[in-house]
Parts: structure tokens; C-alpha cells; sequence
């Protein structure tokens, strides 16, 4: 079943307004919501312009539902450099025509797929708190794409 922020192009601005404004539900931020939102920003966009622009939104959100960015929790920076690689790459690989689209394929390829991290971080660099704070290279496998 889709997600109903995914059911029109106005659905999908509307839950993005709210992350952005920090008025969408901490319930509604799920990894789905997270990989929708990369690949709404990634489409005719690029890596180096979206990740500062996920930095800042992810953290704002963060704290609007009552959360902390710490070296324990909260934000995470190599998770969300690993995420924003690998949607970028999957819609470079396949071209979406729109936002929607492209927030449709990120759900429908990544949505389910959390735990994907894991192939390529080991458990010790994922809970490190320098990974937290700044990009951490894959130490298991490296990753599919040009690393930025």
C-alpha cells in the first residue's frame, strides 16, 4: 500500500511542508519518509546541494518534535551521507519525469529496506559517535556509487 503523502504531487508537498516547518507528526517520519524526502530534493537537484539542505532540515525536525541532536542520538550524519548517495544514485540510474516519482521509486526500492546500511557498516561505526558527526567511509563493503 502507498503512503498517502505519495498519492498526488499536492499530498507530497504538503507532507514536506510540514517537515520542513516542523509541524509533521514525529509518527510520520519513518525511513520511508526519509528516503521520499531525499529523492524529492535529489530530482533535478545533486548530491552536494541536498545533503547541507538535509543537515539542517533533518536536525530542525528533530528538535521541533521534541528530540536532540547529540553524539548519542538524533541526527546522524554518515547515515544520512549513505542514504542520499544511494537514492541519488538509484535516480540517476532511473530517471524519474517528476518529484512524485521520484519519491515513489525511492519508497518502493528503499522504503523497506532500513537495515541496508548494514552491508556496508559495521555495528561499531554506525553507533561511533564520530559517525554521527561527520562522514565515515563504509568499512565492510564499499559503496556502489562515487562517494562525495
Amino acid at each position: 500500500m502507498r503512503p498517502e503523502h505519495l498519492a498526488t504531487p499536492e499530498a507530497l508537498e504538503t507532507f514536506l511542508r510540514g517537515f520542513e516547518e516542523g509541524t509533521l507528526a514525529k509518527s510520520e517520519w519513518t525511513h520511508g519518509a526519509h528516503v521520499a524526502a531525499a529523492a524529492y530534493y535529489l530530482f533535478n537537484s545533486n548530491f552536494e546541494t541536498v545533503l547541507p539542505l538535509m543537515r539542517a532540515r533533518i536536525r530542525a525536525f528533530n528538535l521541533s518534535v521534541g528530540g536532540a541532536n547529540t553524539a548519542t542520538s538524533g541526527y546522524h550524519e554518515t547515515l544520512t551521507h549513505f542514504w542520499l548517495l544511494i537514492v541519488a544514485e538509484s535516480l540517476r540510474q532511473h530517471p524519474p519525469p517528476s518529484r512524485l516519482e521520484a519519491a515513489r521509486h525511492a519508497v518502493q526500492v528503499f522504503g523497506e529496506a532500513r537495515a541496508l546500511h548494514t552491508l556496508y557498516y559495521s555495528g561499531d561505526v554506525v553507533k561511533d559517535s564520530t559517525a554521527r558527526q561527520q562522514w565515515r567511509s563504509p568499512d565492510l563493503l564499499p559503496l556502489p556509487v562515487d562517494q562525495a
